[in-house]
């Protein structure tokens, strides 16, 4: 099998600087030994004006079967046959993607030390791959490349050209010309979407291969209009793997709708350690808490929103009244850490129907939020800088609208009973502000008159009576009238007129 790169020039931009791009002089034809056979790169044409490069790969298909996967070619453990004779000496497959990762992988990666400002120019690209396995027609080569800038022609061969009448076979021969691209970004959408085309790998995908996916993914999968396919063929299906790409690129994607770093979203938990954390007593006392007033509430199915490493959630599984519990966190690895705290990959069937965990973004509306009857944001609101609480508000209050919201925040005039806390100082590196009683108690109440609840007040942890409880909870409710602090209700003007209209 081989594919050829082409590129043309002039006397001031010479097309031979494609032999600085591939770290491969034109005038020396080189080969080197690959995993499944040979590996040769040559130019059939080198000059100022045209120059074009060939990756040609010879494939040992006793080797392949003896070191590969040890299956035909159509996954079919005993095609003794089909293990000799078959098309992975002719076809583009994941066997040429690893042999151009392996031969260009510095071009791959946009180095090149001699010439360092050419990997970023783009430059008039042509490639040739004459026998491309394609599962889904002409039609998805074009939806897979075409996006990413490519002018692509398509062309299907025939299953015998005596025969027309047979019609074409699974191959095209495939003609991409981009004038926009550069070399590395070229060969790495030949990386991914050759063995996407061929939906098959010659090799056990393992975890480490969401790794290179997002590598060579990295600026044009996320927003690709076929990632969910790109995802779930270049992973073989795999259903832990593919999950797991969706949501690091929705991550990614999330980053850039926001005009900023992934670590800086990915942050709910400390970089440095993955360690289960010790229950403080005032987090126990806090989950105590939220639970008591959703047992109150009545209800069935909560969610946990922001739900970090997933204490929260672990606790609702272990009561038999909450019958559907979703751990919502826009920090993938907290996810992951809930997940393993969960053990949801050794949980019974009848426990795993209540639990479910995913990924999103509370500052944007999700409609997978709505329908529920309680949600619980536990010590949320405070990582959110002020000038976005009104999207979160809208995204649980209004659009999610479940039954029942409590709300959790620290109680900043505590914070002088904290010996170790210095002055000045919030409580955890990441948050955004820390209310006072009052604040918080303004904001609640401004939040539920917004969107038809009403709010009462609950302290957490000792209520110490010159400055209050450590943390403070706001239990919102639609349908409740009255606003209320502790168990004594208050009604305000604003209310009162709130409940007549």
């Amino acid at each position: 099998m081989f594919l050829t790169i082409s590129t043309t020039g002039d006397e001031q931009h010479p097309a031979t600087d494609l032999g600085f791009l591939l770290h491969k002089h034109p005038d020396n034809p080189f080969s080197t030994n690959v995993s499944y056979g040979q590996a040769h790169v040559l130019y059939p044409e080198a000059d100022a004006e045209r120059c074009t490069a060939a990756l040609l790969l010879e494939v040992d298909a006793v080797a392949l079967v003896r070191r590969g996967k040890g299956k035909g070619r159509g996954g079919a453990p005993n095609a003794a046959l089909a293990q000799y004779v078959n098309d992975r000496p002719y076809a583009a497959s994941s066997l040429l993607a690893v042999a151009l990762s392996g031969v260009f992988s510095s071009a791959m990666r946009g180095v090149c030390n001699a010439r360092p400002e050419l990997p970023e120019q783009a430059r008039p690209l042509r490639i040739e791959v004459p026998a491309l396995p394609a599962r889904g027609g002409p039609e998805l080569v074009r939806r897979l490349f075409e996006p990413l800038g490519w002018t692509a022609t398509v062309e299907p061969v025939a299953l015998d050209s005596e025969f027309p009448q047979w019609g074409d076979s699974r191959y095209v021969r495939l003609v991409l010309e981009s004038e926009t691209l550069t070399v590395a970004e070229a060969l790495r959408h030949l990386y991914v979407l050759l063995p996407v085309l061929d939906d098959a790998k010659h090799y056990w995908v393992a975890s480490d291969e969401v790794d290179k996916l997002l590598r060579a993914g990295e600026g044009w999968l996320p927003a690709h209009p076929e990632q969910k396919l790109i995802t779930s063929r270049y992973l073989a299906r795999r259903w832990s793997l593919t999950r797991e790409a969706r949501e690091r690129l929705e991550l990614v994607r999330l980053a850039e709708t926001d005009d900023s770093e992934v670590e800086e979203i990915d942050n709910a938990v400390e970089a440095e350690s993955e360690a289960e954390e010790k229950p403080t007593p005032l987090a126990v006392q806090r989950r105590e808490a939220i639970l008591a007033a959703l047992g109150a509430s009545g209800a069935a199915r909560v969610l946990d929103l922001g739900c970090g490493q997933g204490q929260l959630v672990q606790a609702l599984l272990k009561d038999p009244r909450f019958t559907e519990i979703v751990g919502v966190d826009v920090s993938m690895r907290a996810l992951t850490i809930a997940s393993r705290r969960l053990k949801l990959d050794r949980m019974g069937e009848r426990q795993a129907s209540r639990v479910q965990l995913f990924q999103s973004s509370l500052a944007y509306t999700d409609n997978r939020l709505k329908g529920y009857d309680a949600a619980v944001l536990s010590e949320v609101i405070e990582h959110l800088d002020l000038p976005r609480l009104p999207a979160l508000e809208y995204a649980v209050f209004g659009a999610a609208r479940p039954r029942t919201v409590l709300v959790t925040t620290p109680n900043v005039e505590y914070n002088v009973r904290w010996e170790s806390l210095p002055a000045g100082h919030v409580r955890h590196g990441d948050h955004r502000f820390e209310w006072t009683r009052a604040e918080f108690r303004t904001w609640a109440e401004a939040v539920a008159a917004r969107y038809g609840y009403g709010v009462r007040f609950v302290p957490v942890g000792p209520d110490d009576p010159e400055v209050g409880p450590p943390t403070q909870m706001a239990v919102f409710d639609i349908g409740t009238a009255a606003t209320k602090t502790g168990t004594a209700a208050t009604k305000t003007g604003d209310e009162k007129e709130a409940t007549a209209a």
